[in-house]
């Protein structure tokens, strides 16, 4: 088999290059939010329904601070592909020791942050009665593997800048099955509860941390940096911050919403209206995988032939992109329509045994669930055109209008309706927003995308 380098990014046809780019980010995708799908059925069967409430709870204060080892990623392996595009081997080099520093200064100072302040965070993102202590448990032992699981995001970026996404796959799959094992051994086996859910969880980042650790050691990585290439520079922090602050922005909006969203749904109908979000949450990430998939197989092509100014190798990078997305997004559309009801009833028991209390609140959110995932997701066969768009002015440096475009849906549109609606419409209004600011964040990307292609990617 012939050694796979980054030069194939500007060579082989944006048809079979994006598919062999997306399938493995797919099923790298697939089978993280399959962890996330089976990790949260695993708790709700064999600790309830407050326990998925409560991760839902720990989850935006982790993520964000391990989103800043993704936007550190996103926007160093923006340059990377550029860079490697134009031959300047020693820029990449450069970039990605500064991604190393950077992420780990970061992160551990995050870290500090978090656990001095936990008292105050957790009741702030909706941990409120029954949920406080199941997430503070959660929340304290997460925090201590983030800063590996920050260094894994922002290796991943990098390993898909390289060209490698099989390699990017891999590093996805490992701490996915290393975690729903230790959830297998600590939760049922030992009945740990939720220091079980969280130890497991955490393990996987350390095991995912192993192997790229592993992978850029190895013969497979171009990118073969020494001690010097690990002070920082200055001109490349601008750029990777400028960039990165567009993921960073991305999962900092994220957090608010999981905040303002806990909060009313908690004054809406307490904990299990929150252990509804969290299912919701979960379908979010795992639905759309082959959409995310696509995104990412997407953001090196484009990156790429851009730098090496093959322009119209660009412009059908996206619209092959839009198209491929747009499809599997309308197959998960009709599969959510048909089947809401039985996707909902595979997080929660209905035992009789269980006590009287737990087993209300299961019912509760089975009995919500259905109507609330057919209003989020009415909007998902056009979702393409917005994460393609919003993707491209990221992968070629563009950093204002890949920042405004990304903040266009939960920024400007998803948090004002649903600070408004819910007043109006009650519990329909929440979900309803989602689709909403879904429609218009598209119309608003498929105008700037449109525009850049008429007037940028013109033949030279």
């Amino acid at each position: 088999m012939a050694k796979v380098t980054s030069d194939d990014l500007g060579q082989e046809p944006i048809g079979k290059l994006l598919i062999r780019q997306a399938v493995p980010a797919s099923i790298g995708i697939l089978v993280m939010s399959l962890n996330v799908l089976i990790d949260s059925i695993f708790v709700g069967n064999w600790i309830g329904s407050i326990a998925i409430a409560a991760i839902n709870v720990v989850l935006p204060v982790s993520f964000f601070i391990a989103a800043l080892g993704m936007a550190i990623g996103i926007g160093g392996s923006s340059i990377i592909s550029r860079a490697l595009g134009a031959n300047n081997k020693e820029k990449a080099l450069k970039t990605f020791g500064n991604q190393i520093t950077l992420t780990l200064l970061v992160t551990v100072i995050m870290v500090a942050l978090g656990l001095f302040y936990v008292d105050s965070l957790i009741p702030a993102f909706g941990g409120k009665g029954g949920i406080f202590e199941p997430a503070k448990i959660y929340y304290t032992i997460i925090l201590y593997g983030v800063p590996f699981l920050a260094l894994c995001m922002m290796g991943n970026t990098v390993i898909r800048a390289e060209g490698k996404p099989k390699f990017a796959m891999i590093a996805m799959i490992i701490p996915s099955v290393g975690n729903l094992l230790m959830d297998y051994i600590f939760i049922y086996v030992f009945d740990w509860g939720m220091h079980g859910a969280a130890w497991a969880t955490t393990i996987g980042y350390l095991l995912c941390f192993g192997y790229i650790l592993y992978f850029f050691l190895s013969k497979n990585s171009e990118l073969k940096i020494s001690h010097t290439h690990f002070g920082l520079d200055r001109p490349i922090l601008r750029e990777i911050g400028s960039l990165g602050f567009v993921t960073l922005a991305r999962q900092a909006v994220t957090s608010i919403t999981y905040l303002i969203m806990n909060n009313i749904l908690f004054n809406l109908g307490g904990e299990p209206m929150v252990a509804v979000y969290a299912i919701i949450g979960r379908m979010l990430m795992f639905a759309l995988f082959p959409v995310f998939g696509v995104t990412q197989g997407f953001l090196p092509i484009a990156g790429y032939n851009y730098g090496a100014a093959y322009y119209d190798r660009v412009k059908e990078s996206i619209y092959t992109a839009i198209k491929y997305a747009a499809l599997v997004a309308t197959l998960v559309f009709i599969v959510l329509m048909a089947f809401p009801g039985e996707i909902a009833s595979l997080f929660l028991s209905d035992r009789p045994d269980l006590a009287a209390e737990q087993l209300a609140s299961n019912q509760f959110v089975i009995e919500h669930t259905p109507l609330a995932m057919r209003l989020v997701f009415a909007a998902t066969p056009i979702i393409a055109i917005q994460l393609i768009g919003a993707a491209y002015f990221q992968a070629i440096g563009k950093a204002t209008p890949a920042l405004l475009l990304t903040l266009t849906r939960q920024g400007f549109f998803f948090i004002p309706l649903i600070l408004i609606l819910p007043k109006i419409m009650g519990e329909t209004g929440v979900w309803i927003s989602f689709s909403i600011a879904d429609v218009l964040a598209t119309v608003v990307t498929g105008y700037f995308l449109v525009k850049e292609i008429n007037t940028k990617l013109l033949p030279k």
